[in-house]
């Protein structure tokens, strides 16, 4: 969110804690917040160094440098602090003892006013201070010396930031001035003056909030707005503004009921209170909601692009009649070919894989800018993707020729062709279509030399060497303009009647254009074939290729040609690298499957971007096309020799995967014993400088690596296949990749139990145990585990011996299975500490300290999870520390022992969010609210419980069913219970629809409020 805080900072909290909160670590990046007897707050960040510097919101403070100024006693700095708010204009004494004291100013008061003058005058720069008219004034330099005066010109700045519809600048500009305040204003400064002013400062800090966070809303943040809101309409319950974000917000997050909810009890807040009715914008958004308006979740439309006046063709082909979509581009080309007179000639160059519409979309945008060329326009196929390209001479001699040069005049050299062909276009305004260039040395000669001209480029290679060109990545379709033209081409009637059988066919054709006409033209030119009919047939992904086409037209043919022109060790790159399975591939994993050094492999991959058979997704990773990807896999099986190759190059790969995450897991968690139950592999994997690294990589390779498991798990691969699973479990806890993984599981799984493989069978079984914890079903989760145990007891595996109960033991905790629980956690722990695993062995040990609390035995479920630290600790383990560090809050949550297990839980926050663990995030964010709940803060409780709602966490939806039951509590203690009530509603759907003991005590509360 740019900075801008999930809640509001503490130091401005109404309830703060001494505890910091971790969700609020990165909101002061830009001016990190001191100490309070640090030399410069956070609000010195903005403010122009040198000279002398002062701080109004928050305590009055002044600098010299970096160097701070003593500002004397109290009084002495409200004659500071009025004499800094009126912008160096001259305050006489009278107005100065009026807002200082009052009505009851002391006998001395004008003496008092000249002996603090005096002091500041000492403290001061000299000249700053000055006497005038009998009064005093303080004339600062610049406006960046006054904290006040950054924020001033930082809020103009984002007003105007939003008025030229940058939200995303307006909303940095505003997290800017909000970090600028350091508590409350004028803190600690007496007289009604300061009073005034403080009031004031502060109403125009809520003003500001609420600025930042509408712009929150309208870019999307709605869910990461929600736990903001929530505070600050707990901190200013009248306030009507407030109450209507939250409701957007949301709404906008799928919670309908509980933004309903907020205004049955603002309307209730404010007849009780004021004994007026919500303002009429919150009834209008009360009535909206109640209808289930579209127009409330959707974005801001873009600005139209300004209509184009068509004037008469030269030799441009004529435009489709059903052009669809490529507003951006269309707008942006527009622009760069209407400004083209009187400027230097324009060059913009279109590139893309065949099919992707560049023709098409040239000569659109071509016959649009037809008024700023009166003088004509030039278009020439250049047949860059033939065997014979089209040569530079001739097509000069046919540009020479339309432009009215005799034939007996053209010159017979390609030199003076070019030298002619400028000169004749000198003066003029002609717009020149260069279409299906092969490379920029076939351009260069055709491009017009003279200001008014512009050229425009399609090629599949990417023009970088024309030197000052404007270029264009051309992507496929969105899913929204795939559909339009699909229905342009169909009818509209047969497209309604099967819309989802219509989406079906344009993402099968992955949304090209030329895959999706001909694939539209096929079905209009069949009466009794139905839309479902064509995606049945494009489903079968060894036919796709062979159904596109139509005619002349064919994809297949499309790629052939980009294809036929590349050098041998280029297609063979093209053929393996599109085996894998994943949704990209990194350069290091490409290395791996085509068994190259990594400078070698990066020279293939970007030929291949060159061409545009592949894309660069970001640097140092590519992807396919879908369709691409599909041509490429038939080549493989029709040029690779020896087919076996193909099975090979994707061994390497999963090779590549495993060795990597295997020094991933060593580092993340030293002195695992898991690493050495791995397979062993022949490749040595990429070497992290620290766990950082490590994590980005695995992270960031989560959808590939696990796309590789399933893959492989096909190709006979088992035993390395479980052994990925293992070496890369923290993904089952990520959040974003856990249902993937879990998929993964299951296909190991079925695979070890298909071939009888009592081991990879177990440790598959494990593993899918932790994925289903995670998401809840915890049902599911207990037949794995207590299958596993039995697994790894027949094969004699100590990996699945230790982890199987380990994670029953888990299982048991949810469930309420004490004396189960304790039974596996017990045999856990003997098999680890049997095989030498010691961070298993303090799992354990964490894990038994709550059963332990469950049973009631607090203090030895303090003393177990310190035993668990204690070895987390001892060997470095900072994650799985967080964990223990989990376990042992719980412990002193439940004893009463409130103060530490916030240290705890906030220590254990810390490290969740530094290692990229959201949904342990999100459930120590749940127990933080159980804690400030049970400690009478309810207005933190609820901040922590909407964070872990946003972040969800270990346990699924059941998880979000238990964040709701306490954030429910802590709005009853805020007056908030019609939303308290909507959020229990929806917590006993949930359990009622898992079968959860969680319902009767729900019921409860929702019968209390009923009463109530």
């Amino acid at each position: 969110m740019d900075g801008i805080p999930a809640i509001p900072h503490q130091r401005n909290h109404p309830e703060a804690a001494p505890q910091a909160v971790p969700a609020a670590r990165a909101v002061r990046a830009a001016a990190p917040q001191p100490a309070a007897d640090a030399p410069q707050p956070a609000a010195a960040a903005e403010l122009a160094p040198g000279g002398a510097r002062f701080a109004v919101l928050g305590p009055i403070r002044a600098w010299r440098g970096r160097e701070a100024l003593p500002s004397g006693s109290p009084q002495q700095r409200a004659l500071l602090a009025v004499l800094l708010l009126r912008n160096g204009r001259t305050a006489t004494a009278p107005e100065l003892i009026d807002a200082i004291w009052g009505e009851d100013p002391p006998q001395q008061a004008l003496a008092t006013i000249r002996t603090y003058a005096s002091r500041l005058r000492k403290v001061l720069d000299p000249g700053l201070l000055v006497s005038e008219s009998g009064g005093y004034a303080i004339r600062l330099r610049h406006m960046e010396a006054l904290d006040l005066g950054v924020a001033r010109a930082l809020a103009a700045d984002a007003e105007k930031a939003r008025a030229a519809g940058d939200r995303a600048l307006a909303r940095t500009l505003l997290a800017r001035t909000l970090d600028l305040w350091d508590g409350e204003p004028l803190a600690g400064v007496p007289g009604p003056h300061a009073d005034t002013e403080r009031t004031r400062l502060a109403e125009w800090r809520v003003q500001l909030l609420e600025t930042r966070l509408d712009l929150d809303l309208e870019v999307g943040h709605h869910a990461e707005a929600v736990s903001e809101l929530t505070a600050l309409t707990a901190a200013h319950p009248l306030r009507e503004r407030l109450r209507e974000l939250l409701m957007l917000a949301l709404y906008r997050s799928g919670r309908q009921a509980e933004a309903l909810a907020v205004y049955a009890d603002t309307r209730r807040l404010l007849a009780e209170e004021l004994g007026v009715d919500p303002r009429p914008e919150l009834s209008a958004l009360q009535q909206r909601i109640l209808r289930a308006d579209a127009e409330l979740a959707r974005a801001e439309d873009p600005a139209p692009a300004a209509a184009a006046v068509h004037v008469r063709p030269a030799q441009l082909p004529a435009t489709v009649p059903d052009f669809t979509g490529r507003t951006p581009f269309v707008s942006e080309l527009g622009a760069i070919l209407s400004g083209a007179e009187g400027q230097v000639m324009a060059v913009s160059a279109l590139a893309g894989i065949g099919g992707v519409g560049k023709t098409t979309l040239a000569v659109h945008v071509a016959h649009a800018a037809r008024p700023h060329f009166p003088d004509g326009q030039l278009y020439v196929d250049l047949q860059g993707t033939e065997p014979r390209p089209a040569e530079p001479e001739a097509v000069l001699g046919s540009f020479l020729r339309a432009l009215g040069t005799p034939d007996t005049a053209i010159p017979d050299s390609p030199a003076e062709r070019a030298a002619l062909y400028r000169s004749t276009l000198d003066g003029r305004r002609v717009l020149v279509l260069l279409d299906n260039a092969r490379d920029a040395a076939q351009v260069r000669p055709l491009l017009p030399g003279t200001a008014g001209c512009a050229a425009l480029v399609t090629s599949r290679v990417r023009m970088s060497g024309l030197a000052g060109a404007h270029l264009v990545d051309l992507d496929v379709m969105s899913p929204e303009e795939a559909l339009q033209l699909f229905t342009r081409i169909v009818g509209t009637e047969r497209v309604a009647a099967e819309r989802q059988a219509a989406l079906d066919v344009v993402g099968a054709c992955g949304f090209l254009p030329l895959a999706i006409r001909i694939a539209a033209s096929r079905l209009a030119a069949r009466r009794t074939w139905t839309v479902s009919v064509l995606a049945a047939k494009l489903a079968d992904e060894r036919r796709r290729l062979d159904e596109l086409q139509s005619g002349d037209l064919a994809v297949k043919a499309t790629f052939e040609l980009g294809y036929g022109q590349l050098e041998p060790a280029q297609q063979r790159a093209f053929r393996l690298l599109g085996l894998a399975d994943g949704p990209d591939i990194s350069l290091a994993a490409a290395a791996a499957v085509l068994d190259r050094p990594e400078h070698d492999t990066e020279d293939l991959l970007e030929a291949l971007v060159d061409c545009s058979l592949i894309e660069s997704a970001a640097p140092g990773r590519y992807r396919f096309h879908d369709l691409v990807r599909l041509y490429a896999r038939a080549c493989a099986e029709r040029d690779e020799q020896p087919p076996s190759e193909r099975d090979t190059a994707l061994s390497r790969l999963l090779d590549f995967y495993l060795a990597t995450a295997s020094r991933v897991y060593a580092l993340e968690r030293p002195g695992d014993r898991t690493v050495d139950h791995l397979p062993p592999t022949d490749r040595a994997g990429l070497v992290f400088a620290g766990r950082p690294a490590a994590l980005d990589w695995l992270y960031g390779e989560a959808d590939c690596l696990l796309a590789c498991v399933q893959q492989s798990v096909g190709r006979g691969q088992l035993d390395r296949s479980v052994g990925l699973l293992m070496a890369a479990k923290d993904l089952a806890e990520s959040g974003a990749s856990s249902r993937m993984y879990e998929n993964a599981a299951v296909m190991v799984r079925d695979a070890a139990r298909s071939l009888g493989n009592a081991r990879a069978e177990g440790r598959a079984r494990t593993t899918l145990a932790q994925a289903q914890i995670t998401a809840g079903r915890f049902d599911a989760a207990a037949t794995e585990a207590n299958t596993a145990m039995e697994l790894g007891r027949l094969a004699e595996d100590p990996w699945t011996s230790g982890n199987a109960p380990n994670e029953r033991g888990i299982i048991a905790i949810y469930r309420k299975e004490h004396s189960a629980g304790e039974e596996a956690l017990s045999q856990a722990r003997e098999a680890f500490r049997a095989d030498g695993n010691r961070p298993g062995e303090a799992s354990a040990l964490c894990n038994l300290s709550r059963i332990h609390l469950a049973q009631d035995r607090t203090g030895s479920a303090v003393e177990l999870a310190r035993q668990g630290i204690e070895i987390y600790a001892e060997l470095g383990l900072e994650l799985r520390l967080a964990n223990g560090r989990y376990a042992l809050g719980l412990a002193l949550s439940q004893a009463g022992r409130f103060p530490e297990a916030l240290a705890e839980f906030t220590q254990a926050l810390e490290i969740f969010h530094d290692n990229r663990q959201p949904l342990w995030e999100g459930v120590t964010h749940f127990r933080l609210a159980e804690v400030h709940l049970a400690a009478g803060r309810a207005t933190l409780a609820a901040s922590h419980a909407e964070q872990a709602i946003a972040l969800r966490g270990i346990g699924g939806v059941w998880r979000r069913g238990t964040v709701l039951q306490v954030l429910g509590k802590a709005l009853t203690v805020l007056g908030q219970p019609d939303r308290a009530s909507a959020c229990w509603r929806e917590a006993l759907a949930i359990y009622e629809g898992l079968g959860s003991p969680e319902a009767s005590e729900v019921r409860m509360l929702l019968a209390l409020a009923a009463a109530s």
